[in-house]
């Protein structure tokens, strides 16, 4: 064959139809599929996927939390053969994810998750988990969530502990005053309960009635001069 003839040879080879050449590139859809697989695992698991990113744009969204905290907890419950292990290692997963979302600086909820995970364990280091927690979050949402966190785990002593040294009247929301007040009352400080019940009143937003209403109950029962 002579030089003209290799190089028509050539330029029809070359001409072929790109279908039929394997493609080096990836497709942006691809690219994404693969970074949600190193991610999330199977492809097919849209949900825990979506929670995911819904946990990355705001690590303070407590449905999305709750919901793949049940997720990695029945993966992590599934993977043991051991039922024994199960309930450990479902806490263990919740804590892992909790922890990582926890390095974000604007994260909050995750800080209560952790503390709660360690309150029967490591009391100090819950304690000092919920009030990083509650100093990242100005509104008093963060308190609000850890005193009634501590309130659920029969610590009212803990959260009147917390509530205490975090609890700005004026300018938090109304809730975490009303869960102080509980706190207080739940650990049979009567008084101080109804000193914090005058402070959340000078709240705008804050109505007390029904407080008022159980702590004059309470006070009453101890006295023996109303029905338990």
């Amino acid at each position: 064959m002579g030089l003209l003839d290799r190089l028509r040879a050539r330029l029809r080879g070359s001409a072929r139809p790109a279908s039929t050449r394997p493609s080096l590139a990836i497709r942006p859809s691809e690219m994404l599929l693969r970074k949600r697989n190193r991610l999330t695992g199977p492809a097919s698991d849209d949900h825990e996927f979506t929670l995911r990113q819904r946990l990355h744009d705001d690590p303070n969204d407590t449905e999305a939390f709750a919901a793949l905290a049940d997720v990695v907890r029945r993966q992590a419950a599934e993977g043991h053969e051991d039922a024994e292990r199960r309930p450990r290692a479902a806490n263990d997963a919740v804590w892992a994810l909790a922890e990582e979302l926890a390095h974000s600086s604007k994260a909050w909820y995750p800080l209560i998750e952790l503390g709660r995970l360690s309150l029967h364990e490591d009391l100090e280091g819950a304690q000092r988990r919920l009030g990083i927690a509650v100093e990242r979050e100005p509104t008093g949402r963060a308190l609000a969530e850890g005193l009634a966190m501590l309130r659920r785990e029969g610590m009212p002593e803990v959260a009147l502990a917390l509530g205490v040294g975090h609890w700005r009247p004026r300018e938090h929301v109304p809730g975490a005053g009303r869960e102080l007040v509980q706190a207080a009352a739940e650990a049979g400080r009567i008084g101080e309960a109804r000193r914090h019940l005058d402070a959340l009143a000078e709240h705008p937003d804050a109505d007390v009635t029904d407080l008022r209403d159980q702590l004059d109950s309470l006070a009453a029962r101890r006295r023996g001069t109303a029905p338990a």
